[in-house]
């Protein structure tokens, strides 16, 4: 380890440090975050872009006691490193180690675990409130990026923040980007405070130097003082937070820790509502993220320290499936648009918007202002696509639910990052949409299995005029294509052991396809004769699955969804409706926040793999049909499972 960064296991260590060592530190903390992140991939640039800042930060606050939270948590690292876990980064986002995000469970240091932007005002305003409640009165630091003040909770917490004296500080890290460059009139707001980057130390000198000019001096500078404003207004127009009645305090320049610690002094020392605007360079110091265009190193996975080149150039995937059939869309009809809230290129948009720049609008990081301006749209007669990760639909639940589909609005929602995620962990895990999306009157929800189903899934979707429509899909790579069969009433099957009735119906939803094949394969071998079908289109229940379920001794759905009222739940329904006493088993993600790690082994965790499906099925059919292949009601086949114990717990609703 370097030789200042080992001398670094608390936040006091760096009070210790002379300038010219924390320089020296801050130089050491961006290789450090170099190696480590080039091994376990993550969030580089937002990192190396908060390097000074986040020294500064702990270097006049008192954490935890102080309590510093962080929006989104993208730019949480280095906070984790001088908090005493460097030792742990080579575990970085992998199972059982360190999270990429603020954790309670790592630190008191972390105060809040949260990955979702413009969510740390609220909290720091709650803190303060409780404080005071409490009859305590010390500093809250909220640290959030200038993309997550697009999104309508900041604003919501400020004017909260700002009609209070609570001792509410507000540090705006401002690389002008979240994903992608901010957009909007706030970007084009602090864009301009960045010009002035000299006007506040101008003001200062005039002070300084009219005070010690007698008689003069003070009128003098009351006078100037009292233009201030219009000052203000004409050279670094901070006027909207100071209308708010917050105590606005920069451009500061986010690499310069002197000029950081002696705003953050001040800042402190105002014991009120305050922001100060530090203006970084997201991937400063690294050569490979600063000159890497689309989003200088935001995230991604392995890649050479050297050279900043991805290790993994990846094959096809299911986002650049649909960035292609978008294009393709928008060529034949003109009345598609699209919209993203701050991720044009991780979901598959940059292209569209290349060709069609004029139909593709970003509204920043505002999933709720989405969904309703899409609604707008609709109404006005376009046919609006919003691409946006499973996880961050969550927000906008009450504007799909009454200004898309209570309109009977011709929306389509494209959820990317469906199902368990991976390595960023529960609050990433897109695995409450189909839960969610059951309950919306007049949905339609298509899940493909591949590419071809995913093109045929988006072309039906946007032809859809009267009601939302959604499709969804994961972050895991694009197998081979599935083909069926046959098909029955849209229902595709995928495999049978049987021409007839069958002891055991699959239901296969979505990219869960490969998964469930591999576990047909082993119920065959435990002597089941077995049928795989894919419905394609979750809502409405395609009737055609009463047919099938009809020729089953038991039916068993599969999906990467909670099981709690999901797809499945939804298709036991559907068939008990049609008087069908067809025994039903429903195989998902639990209930609970699933921890980080590898998509793969979450889900062996939670006995969603070939081999835990495999099992359920034909326990459950053991304890249905009375018989196995060797004619035991245990249904035999342990053989199976000579890889080891089954993991996780069973998630199924029905016995």
């Amino acid at each position: 380890m370097s030789p200042l960064l080992s001398r670094i296991s608390c936040p006091a260590d760096l009070r210790t440090l002379s300038a010219e060592e924390l320089a020296s530190l801050a130089t050491e903390i961006r290789d450090f975050l170099v190696r480590k992140v080039s091994q376990t991939g993550g969030h580089l640039g937002p990192n190396l872009g908060a390097v000074e800042l986040t020294l500064a930060l702990h270097r006049v606050f008192d954490s935890p006691t102080e309590p510093i939270l962080f929006d989104t948590g993208h730019q949480s690292y280095v906070h984790k490193i001088v908090t005493g876990r460097h030792g742990r980064f080579d575990t970085l986002r992998q199972g059982r180690g360190l999270s990429g995000y603020p954790s309670r469970t790592e630190s008191e240091h972390d105060w809040i675990e949260n990955s979702h932007a413009s969510t740390a005002l609220s909290y720091a305003d709650g803190v303060a409130k409780a404080l005071e409640v409490r009859g305590e009165r010390r500093p809250v630091v909220a640290v959030v990026g200038d993309g997550a003040l697009t999104g309508g909770m900041c604003w919501e917490a400020l004017n909260n923040i700002a009609a209070a004296d609570r001792p509410v500080v507000i540090v705006v890290n401002d690389n002008g980007r979240s994903y992608s460059p901010t957009i909007g009139g706030l970007a084009e707001h602090l864009a301009g405070l960045r010009l002035r980057p000299g006007y506040e130390r101008m003001l200062g000198n005039v002070k300084d130097t009219l005070g010690r000019t007698p008689v003069v001096g003070p009128p003098l500078y009351g006078a100037l003082h009292g233009i201030k404003r219009g000052m203000k207004d004409m050279f670094a127009p901070q006027g909207m937070f100071e209308d708010l009645g917050l105590k606005y305090q920069g451009p500061v320049d986010g690499h310069d820790l002197a000029a950081l610690e002696h705003a953050f002094t001040l800042a402190r020392q105002f014991d009120g509502p305050v922001l100060v605007h530090c203006v970084t360079r997201k991937g400063y110091g690294y050569a490979p993220a600063e000159n890497h265009l689309a989003d200088h190193m935001h995230g991604g996975g392995a890649f050479d320290p050297e050279t900043g080149e991805f290790l993994s150039k990846g094959g096809k995937t299911w986002s650049g499936v649909f960035s292609d059939e978008m294009v393709r869309i928008g060529g034949v009809r003109d009345d598609v648009v699209a919209i993203t809230a701050a991720m044009l290129d991780p979901v598959g948009l940059g292209a569209f918007a290349a060709e069609y720049p004029g139909r593709c609008f970003d509204v920043g990081i505002a999933e709720q202002h989405a969904l309703t301006s899409a609604a707008g749209m609709a109404a006005a007669g376009l046919h609006p696509v919003i691409a946006l990760y499973a996880t961050f639909l969550n927000r906008a639940f009450d504007q799909l639910l009454m200004d898309v589909a209570l309109h009977r609005a011709g929306v389509t929602l494209v959820l990317d990052r469906a199902g368990i995620t991976g390595e960023d962990g529960p609050s990433h895990h897109g695995m409450w949409d189909l839960a969610m999306l059951g309950i919306v009157p007049g949905i339609h929800l298509a899940v493909p299995r591949d590419e071809p189903t995913l093109r045929a899934a988006l072309a039906e979707c946007v032809a859809i005029s009267d009601a939302p429509s959604v499709l969804r899909y994961p972050k895991t790579p694009l197998g081979a294509d599935i083909p069926a069969l046959r098909s029955v009433g849209g229902i595709d099957v995928l495999a049978e052991t049987a021409s007839g009735p069958v002891d055991v119906l699959l239901v296969s939803v979505g990219a869960m396809a490969p998964d469930v094949l591999d576990a047909a394969e082993r119920i065959g071998e435990a002597g089941y004769t077995v049928r795989v079908i894919d419905p394609r289109w979750v809502t409405p229940v395609p009737a055609a699955l009463a047919d099938f379920a009809a020729q089953a001794g038991v039916l068993v759905t599969v999906e990467d969804g909670v099981a709690v009222n999901g797809a499945g739940s939804r298709f036991a329904q559907y068939l008990g409706e049609q008087g069908l006493a067809v025994a039903t088993r429903e195989i998902g993600i639990p209930v609970e926040f699933l921890e980080h790690g590898k998509v793969a082994e979450v889900r062996a965790a939670i006995g969603l793999s070939p081999q835990g499906i495999s099992r359920r099925a034909i326990e459950f059919a053991a304890a249905v049909l009375g018989r196995g292949d060797d004619g035991s009601v245990d249904g035999g086949g342990e053989e199976l499972f000579s890889a080891g114990p089954a993991q996780g717990k069973d998630t199924d609703r029905r016995e």
